[in-house]
């Protein structure tokens, strides 16, 4: 499909004319554009091309689909092309109230729907010559509604994870225009892993050799036990120690431990006895000389509290962290964008399990984590605010407040990045709580004067030079407070960013 028709209306007026109405894609709204600044969540460009009479936005992305946002938080792909986007615009005028229409709904239930809406279009103006007016100047097949279907279907289920829209200002999500189900994170996360253990149990030793990959089978044998494995689960678990302590060695050793075999015991003492990290992440292995019933019963308490049968059942992060290893970065980062969404608009999803009462801000904390590893910034920062207003002591609002700062300088927030610290200072004034008690003599003193100079110099650079005083003064008066080795090379930090101060003054 190609962008031909597109052309056509740009070229035409006559034609324009009759896509505006009674179709309702109107080139002469672009020029308004959408109702409030939007970019995609892959940060590829946006086109707008069209609007309509409701207030939505008809964008081209890179990859040439046609992707429509309306003006309530909702947007999804309803074209693989210009061209087949307008085929369905043009073709079925009521496209809207299709959305949630599917092949699988069958012939009857979409020609009746249809018909419907058009009859109900029909009492308020024409739509059949002029449709078959501008199919034709077009060049576009007279194509049954049951096809456009499917076409806007197939598009549809498109959006995600390419083509999802943000806010360009709070960078939530719009909401999908249809609620067509789609697969959990942990099926695509997953799919490469069960092709290898099916590889691996057919006798291709290769598969272990790749970090990435062996994480995968040993999540996927997680999911699909045999007896038959014990052997390849052996391997696994002595190539997995290459890597150090993971979730996955772990894992590893619980599913050798599942068979209940005694000899397994050395090996797994072996493998605990790799490095320091092992060693420590591993402990409670029964000993050398124990039974089989023992190490059944180890390797069944941690199965029951850490792993399990049941892939919805992992936390979010295995499967984003496992999507994201496999270059599914997109699929990883939408998922976290929808998670962090929801959070933010709902914190009761944070409530601790019985205490309802409280809130338990670590998985904002891991979300921002998350979101640095995939590289949006962006998303971590959204993150991070709402976990630092959710602190309850004044050391967590501290260095909350570090964090949020940094990544506020780092996305160019300059401004907001030194009122945070600000925020920050008056916290080390005024505690509230004895949980600051002795910031002065350890690494988070020395961390906070460190992001005061980064931030100096920052400001310095983008000609800031009297906030950048400010801040610079703000470190300073810190860096006077702490002691022992909190403070070691803090001077010479400090004398360069006021040089650079001086040089841009």
């Amino acid at each position: 499909m190609t962008d031909h028709a597109l052309r056509l209306l740009r070229q035409h007026r006559h034609l324009a004319v009759l896509a505006a109405f009674p179709f309702d894609f109107d080139l002469d709204r672009a020029a308004g554009g959408h109702v409030e600044p939007v970019r995609l969540a892959s940060g590829g460009p946006l086109e707008v091309v069209a609007g309509d009479d409701t207030g939505g936005t008809y964008f081209l992305c890179a990859d040439g689909s046609m992707l429509y946002a309306d003006s309530e938080g909702s947007a999804g792909i309803i074209g693989t092309s210009a061209d087949e986007a307008l085929e369905i615009v043009i073709g079925l005028p009521g496209w809207h109230d299709y959305v949630g229409l599917s092949p699988a709904d069958g012939t009857e239930a979409i020609l009746a729907q249809v018909a419907e809406t058009e009859e109900e279009i029909r009492e308020s103006y024409g739509i059949d010559a002029e449709r078959a007016e501008l199919r034709a100047a077009l060049g576009f097949p007279e194509r049954s509604p049951v096809e456009l279907i499917g076409m806007l279907h197939a598009a549809l289920l498109r959006t995600e994870p390419d083509h999802v829209l943000l806010n360009a200002e709070e960078g939530m999500a719009y909401h999908l225009l249809d609620e067509h189900p789609r697969p959990p994170l942990w099926e695509p996360a997953l799919e490469r892993g069960r092709a290898d253990l099916a590889r691996l149990r057919a006798g291709d030793p290769t598969v272990a050799d790749d970090p990435v990959r062996r994480r995968l089978v040993l999540r996927a044998a997680q999911f699909d036990r045999s007896d038959a494995d014990l052997s390849l689960l052996r391997q696994l678990l002595r190539r997995e120690a290459e890597s150090s302590m993971t979730d996955e060695l772990r894992l590893a050793a619980v599913l050798v431990g599942l068979h209940g075999d005694p000899a397994d015991l050395p090996l797994l003492h072996e493998v605990r006895d790799t490095d320091f990290d092992t060693w420590c992440g591993l402990g409670g292995i029964p000993e050398r000389d124990a039974d089989g019933p023992a190490l059944h019963h180890w390797a069944e308490e941690l199965d029951a509290s850490l792993f399990g049968t049941d892939p919805a059942d992992e936390p979010l992060s295995t499967w984003t962290d496992l999507a994201a290893a496999q270059g599914l970065t997109e699929l990883a980062r939408v998922t976290l964008i929808r998670r962090l969404d929801a959070v933010t608009m709902d914190q009761s999803l944070l409530r601790r399990p019985g205490a309802p009462a409280g809130l338990d801000p670590s998985p904002l904390y891991s979300l921002a984590f998350d979101f640095e590893h995939l590289g949006d910034p962006e998303q971590a920062l959204r993150a991070r605010r709402l976990y630092t207003a959710l602190q309850e002591t004044a050391r967590d609002r501290v260095s909350a407040r570090r964090d949020q700062a940094r990544l506020e300088r780092e996305t160019g927030r300059l401004l907001p990045a030194a009122r945070s610290l600000a925020a920050l200072r008056a916290t080390l004034d005024a505690p509230g709580d004895d949980s600051l008690a002795h910031w002065r003599g350890v690494n988070l003193g020395r961390f906070i004067a460190q992001e005061h100079y980064a931030l100096a110099r920052a400001l310095a650079d983008a000609d800031l030079t009297e906030e950048a005083r400010a801040v610079l003064a703000g470190g300073d008066a810190i860096r006077g407070e702490l002691r022992g080795a909190a403070v070691k090379g803090l001077d010479e930090l400090a004398a360069e960013v006021a040089e650079r101060i001086a040089d841009v003054s």
